[in-house]
């Protein structure tokens, strides 16, 4: 259905009178004669280029598309009847008309893309608003999407990526033009890096004004392009269900990852029929469906088979998984593939938790042994990058077999495998436990790999409680990591998210602090991206209401996103801040003495920052809840006050400016 194009003249005159209504003056009214016969013109010839443009440029929304796919684009026809040059606003185009006369409801861009978030089952959105999308996120509101307004578009591009993540559905950023989109960057490139469901949306400037230097005008479609699967513009309202649907599709589907949509001013205020806006989203749902996406799995029975006699075989086989099996929903089949051939496991970092750390075939404790000495390894839900020594010696044997499970066909081609498994972890597995529950088979404790693995966790986790038994003040990082991993095993199911980033923080967190629930680690990641933290939090405790969120950040990455314990506290989300303050990137000043020269050798030193900072006062600036803590027991005091309390805190530990080493666990790198 097409809306019928108001009369031009009609509609002058009308405006004449409603202007003449108010004139005072022969000045006003002289001026209010030359406007109102200047608008009169512009229509007559804005209906008259429509007219001559017929059929033109169909195809448009088909060519601003990029697609990392190489799915043929679905052409959607451009609308070709008149648009005017100055759309009425919406609350324009709804007044009601003369009595006697019929009326349609119109909506303007901006509804109809919310209409089309919430049809498809958007329920959160995260973003700073502003020009052109504030009308954007109060209309989402409206129709039941709960938006999280950030200080930072980073921080809520985060914040957005981890909620595609932990909930298996797209996170939302909105951001506005320009700038905003470059801020909004941070967050599509991790999400498409972790290979986390995102969707970025965008203002952008004026169609007819872009080339010219308009506000904030940005090739917003190109300044995405190298951190997204997907991107389109929608050139005409007409088009955003097709857009809004298309994205939302795309960035869950195959690997999941991020998409971006580009919506300019003029589109966000052009105006369609409420009639034709339902007719559009059906269609639009028809195409791209408002279900789960489709699960892949490309995987024949004979490689399976040949999977499961693979590990049958092995002398020393190993199952590692990461977060692609979290986020697969994968935690039962590889604990019923575990439990049925009893082979040791190793979590990557964020994969940690879906078998609990504490389970004794876990092999996290004895590394270095257990993929130097593997000699078949099934890797699921897990690439073999810079995290897994990238599957090469002498980090692994150069004899090992890589059975490799993953949902991108071109991940398994790049590594080489011995043998690939495309398809979504779950199923995969699901495959690979039937095959063995046809021909069982199990290690058992007493085999003599299970038992070196044992042996030397056994002895590894005895060396490192001995560190921990010891309490030191001033805090290394031990003595206070103890204090928050027996508290956070005090509270129980569920347990915590636990977000974690900076360079010691993160890496003795890693080794000290215990998962044992699905989906409860969230750090660094893959690109090993430092400013996560509080979006990550906000991100965690949205979407995971009935767990408290923990967040142990060393003082450097806190700082990236800092002023975010606001929006903590705005909303009132159940979110604790432990700051490990040592001062400075990695700690305090550790320049050699050839390194203090030149003109600015009296400067502090580029990893310093002011020595023992009040991080904890930031918080109570806005109503939250701070604490300064320097000894165990006041460390034990806070965290059980704030723990039990569940709102919005920040506890300051100060720690030994020098406890720690530079560039943590990756010196070797710096």
């Amino acid at each position: 259905m097409v809306p019928s194009s108001p009369n031009p003249l009609s509609s002058s005159i009308a405006a004449f009178d409603l202007l003449n209504s108010d004139i005072r003056t022969p000045g006003i009214f002289l001026i209010y004669m030359i406007s109102a016969a200047t608008f009169c013109c512009s229509l007559v010839v804005d209906t008259m280029n429509d007219c001559s443009s017929g059929q033109q440029n169909t195809s448009s929304y088909s060519r601003i598309i990029s697609s990392r796919h190489n799915r043929p684009p679905t052409s959607v026809p451009i609308c070709t009847h008149s648009t005017h040059l100055f759309p009425p606003k919406p609350e324009e185009a709804q007044q009601s008309a003369p009595m006697g006369e019929s009326t349609t409801t119109a909506l303007d861009g901006n509804q109809l893309i919310a209409k089309a978030l919430a049809r498809f089952g958007v329920d959160h959105m995260f973003g700073v608003v502003g020009i052109p999308v504030t009308s954007l996120a109060n209309r989402a509101v409206s129709l039941g999407v709960r938006f999280i307004a950030f200080h930072n578009e980073q921080s809520a591009g985060y914040a957005a990526s981890a909620y595609g993540y932990l909930t298996g559905r797209p996170g939302v950023l909105l951001t506005v033009s320009g700038p905003g989109c470059v801020h909004g960057l941070a967050g599509l490139s991790n999400a498409m890096t972790n290979a986390w469901p995102m969707v970025m949306i965008s203002g952008s400037c004026d169609q007819k004004d872009f080339g010219r230097g308009d506000f904030q005008e940005l090739d917003q479609i190109a300044a995405v392009e190298p951190f997204s699967k997907f991107s389109a513009k929608a050139k005409s309202i007409k088009e955003i269900p097709d857009c809004v649907f298309q994205a939302l599709a795309e960035a869950g589907s195959g690997r999941p990852g991020g998409c971006y949509l580009d919506f300019p001013s003029d589109v966000l205020h052009q105006t369609i029929s409420e009639a034709e806006a339902e007719s559009l989203l059906a269609t639009a749902a028809d195409k791209f469906g408002e279900s789960e996406s489709e699960k892949v799995l490309k995987v024949q029975n004979s490689q399976i088979d040949e999977a499961v006699s693979l590990l049958r075989h092995a002398e020393r086989p190993l199952i590692v998984f990461g977060k692609g099996a979290a986020f697969a929903r994968a935690e039962n089949e590889l604990g019923k593939l575990v439990e049925r051939t009893g082979i040791p496991f190793l979590p990557t970092p964020m994969g940690k938790g879906l078998l609990p750390d504490t389970h004794e075939l876990a092999a996290t404790a004895a590394r270095s042994l257990a993929i130097g000495k593997c000699d078949v390894a099934l890797v699921v839900g897990a690439r073999l990058n810079w995290l897994l020594h990238f599957g090469e010696p002498p980090k692994w044997s150069k004899d090992v077999k890589f059975i490799l499970v993953d949902v991108s066909k071109e991940e398994i081609e790049l590594r080489k495998p011995h043998l690939g498994l495309v398809g979504d972890a779950k199923l995969v597995l699901e495959k690979i436990n039937l095959g063995i529950k046809d021909d069982p088979f199990c290690l058992g404790r007493s085999h003599s790999w299970v038992a070196a693995i044992s042996s030397k966790v056994k002895d590894n986790v005895s060396k490192m409680e001995a560190q921990l038994a010891k309490e030191v003040v001033p805090f290394n990082f031990l003595t206070p990591m103890k204090i928050i991993r027996d508290a956070i095993a005090g509270l129980g199911s569920p347990a915590p998210i636990l977000v974690s980033e900076g360079a010691n923080t993160m890496d003795v967190g890693r080794s000290v602090l215990v998962q044992t629930e699905p989906r409860t680690r969230l750090d660094a990641g893959t690109w090993g991206t430092m400013g996560v933290g509080l979006g990550y939090c906000i991100a965690a405790a949205v979407a995971s209401p009935d767990r408290l969120v923990v967040a142990v950040e060393g003082d450097s990455g806190f700082g990236f996103s800092a002023m975010e314990v606001e929006t903590l506290v705005r909303y009132q989300l159940p979110v604790v801040v432990i700051v490990f303050n040592n001062g400075g990137v990695y700690g305090g000043d550790r320049r050699s003495p050839d390194e203090i020269s030149g003109p600015y050798k009296d400067d502090p030193a580029p990893t310093s920052f002011i020595p023992n900072a009040g991080y904890h006062t930031l918080i109570e600036a806005f109503g939250g809840k701070g604490y300064l803590v320097g000894t165990p027991e006041e460390l034990k005091s806070a965290i059980s006050e704030s723990f039990s309390a569940r709102k919005p805190a920040v506890i300051n530990v100060v720690i030994d400016p020098y406890a720690g080493a530079e560039s943590g666990r990756l010196q070797h790198k710096n």
